[in-house]
């Protein structure tokens, strides 16, 4: 089977600081480097500098993303992931990790890559006020509702699958 083939469209995106790079051809995040050494103890959650100031363009945004190797290797994520930045934004991209590890600390040295930053165009949406929603064929189901709920049945509620 055929798939089409994504468009690279080049963005302009004016920094100050160390430089976000991706480390291979076709990779959709750029490499966010640590601008500080901190510890992370476990369960501890700390803000880390990247020293990194952008300017995106109006009509793209950017998500700052967990590595998986960090994730896979030393249990460290990120809190609030995918972190938002705006393109009015200009302060320093800092990223917010969490050590998900029980027992072992672990140190992020000053240059470690810490998390990707992707950009993407961003679609605005036109919210428009209505007295009753379209018909779906999830319809109201919730938390679990590909499978969970199912075995579950009474115990899932919310608006997330």
């Amino acid at each position: 089977m055929d798939y089409p083939r994504c468009v690279t469209e080049v963005v302009e995106v004016l920094f100050t600081g160390a430089a976000p790079a991706y480390a291979h051809p076709g990779d959709a995040g750029a490499d966010l480097v640590s601008s500080e050494t901190v510890v992370l103890r476990p369960g501890e959650r700390r803000t880390v500098g990247t020293g990194l100031a952008i300017a995106l363009p109006d009509g793209y945004l950017g998500f700052v993303v967990p590595r998986s190797g960090l994730a896979a290797r030393h249990g460290i994520t990120i809190v609030n992931a995918p972190g938002t930045v705006d393109a009015g934004y200009r302060g320093e991209l800092r990223v917010t990790l969490l050590n998900t590890d029980a027992r072992e600390p672990y140190t992020v040295s000053a240059g470690d890559r810490i998390a990707q930053l992707v950009v993407m165009p961003l679609a605005r949406a036109r919210f428009v006020p209505v007295t009753r929603l379209p018909g779906s064929e999830r319809g109201e189901r919730g938390f679990g509702s590909t499978g969970y709920a199912a075995e579950h049945a009474g115990t899932a509620s919310g608006g997330n699958a």
